[in-house]
């Protein structure tokens, strides 16, 4: 998998969870936890994301 493919499947699960996270805070009855794995999920995909673009400075 080429760099840049692999960026934007990253980018692609990073906005799934993103939509995941909005859905989730908007029902009452979602677990904190649940809200709260999504968002380490989310800042996990981000850190990733950032570190591979970091290697490579074209895809800024």
């Amino acid at each position: 998998m080429s760099l840049a493919s692999h960026l934007e499947e990253l980018q692609r699960k990073h906005g799934d969870v993103e939509r995941q996270l909005g859905e989730a805070m908007n029902h009452p009855s979602m677990d904190d936890l649940q809200i709260v794995a999504l968002k380490r999920r989310k800042l996990a995909l981000k850190d990733e994301i950032e570190k591979l673009r970091g290697d490579d400075p074209t895809q800024h």
